[in-house]
């Protein structure tokens, strides 16, 4: 049996390996809080470890996540990596607001 042939992506198609200065967005979600473009990372390509936004804890490296940014900014600054869950919880999550030891609550 012969070795298996790289093959390019045709012109305009984007994939994993797309050629340089590619857009790496794999979906477009619109949704109360605005558009965003919306990436999944498998855990096998998942190298670095990422604080969510969503939840304040770690995504390990090795760990499937979901990676978003706002449409109307697209700069690599404006990336967030999330949980999958708790990017699908995003509009129903309070604001986690950060209080002193002795704060009132209301």
């Amino acid at each position: 049996m012969s070795p298996r042939k790289n093959r390019r992506n045709p012109p305009g198609k984007h994939g994993a390996g797309g050629g340089g200065g590619a857009s790496w967005v794999d979906d477009t979600e619109d949704a109360p809080d605005g558009e965003w473009h919306v990436r999944t990372v498998a855990g096998a390509n998942a190298a670095k470890a990422y604080r969510c936004p969503g939840c304040d804890q770690l995504i390990p490296a090795g760990v499937g996540h979901i990676v978003a940014w706002p449409a109307d900014r697209g700069g690599a600054d404006d990336r967030r990596h999330w949980h999958r869950p708790c990017w699908q919880a995003r509009l129903r999550r309070a604001p986690n607001v950060v209080r002193s030891r002795n704060a009132p609550r209301y």
